[in-house]
């Protein structure tokens, strides 16, 4: 049979299109050695290098990648099935293949009855792309299973997230598993309105509290577009036994634009 393949469709866009210049950039987010943690899982944003790869990067590099990562993004574009997760193939970035760990993606599949398996949504979904050369820039071999979802109530989330950690726990992966969530913080807004609402948001997942995180979400109309990842996340992590969390870093695209009018919010934060 032959492998499908999911190939590149935001490289030349959203980070460079060659190895060397790939490279060449991630490196230079990374002058700075950090020491690395045992983390179960981390939030990492997801738009162009030149606005949040540096935090990310960061982010990345201090947690020990594990050789199974469960990748959980936002559906920006629409297609696919609402809970979509690919549970055979491989996906190319300009670097490498990466195979997606067909085992722990159907056990996942198999214990919720909300995710389907599916290929289309992540066809021109940019949200988990845009991690996987940070990874395997940092790590050399490792496998994935990519999920992308669309916001939903609270419980739903849950339950997405308790299939992942029981499916993680029975493969007996608890200490080679890493759950990353990709999510950008507000939208377009100023500076001083984005860190504040972004704050708001922070402090929740500092908490591990998802309910919280979706109450302020909702209440201070956070337009956080990766919110539902970051709860399945939160909710797995809690599981597998997380007790903290801890910002990395933080930072707005008016960081680099120079327009402070108009920004948008990154958050990188360790879950362990």
């Amino acid at each position: 049979m032959e492998t499908k393949i999911r190939q590149p469709v935001v490289a030349g866009q959203f980070y460079p299109s060659g190895e060397a210049d790939i490279r060449k950039q991630i490196r230079g987010f990374l002058s700075k050695k950090t020491p690395a943690i045992e983390a179960i899982a981390c939030i990492v944003p997801h738009a162009g290098y030149i606005f949040s790869g540096k935090v990310a990067a960061r982010t990345f590099s201090r947690v020990n990648i594990k050789k199974k990562i469960i990748l959980i993004g936002p559906n920006h574009t629409g297609s696919g099935a609402k809970f979509s997760i690919m549970t055979e193939g491989e996906w190319a970035t300009p670097l490498r293949k990466t195979r997606i760990d067909s085992s722990l993606s159907k056990s996942i599949l198999a214990r919720s009855k909300y995710l389907e398996d599916d290929s289309l949504a992540h066809m021109r979904e940019h949200s988990l792309e845009v991690e996987l050369p940070l990874i395997q820039y940092l790590k050399e071999d490792f496998e994935i299973v990519p999920i992308v979802v669309f916001p939903e109530e609270s419980r739903i989330l849950k339950e997405i997230g308790k299939a992942i950690a029981d499916s993680v726990m029975d493969a007996g992966l608890k200490d080679s598993c890493l759950i990353v969530a990709s999510s950008d913080m507000t939208h377009y807004e100023p500076f001083s309105q984005a860190k504040k609402k972004d704050s708001a948001a922070i402090e929740a997942i500092n908490q591990l509290d998802e309910d919280k995180l979706a109450r302020r979400v909702l209440g201070l109309d956070i337009s956080m577009c990766g919110y539902a990842p970051v709860a399945i996340m939160l909710s797995a992590a809690k599981e597998l036994g997380a007790t903290q969390a801890e910002l990395v870093d933080y930072q707005t695209s008016g960081e680099v634009s120079g327009d402070f009018d108009n920004v948008v919010g990154y958050a990188g934060m360790i879950i362990y």
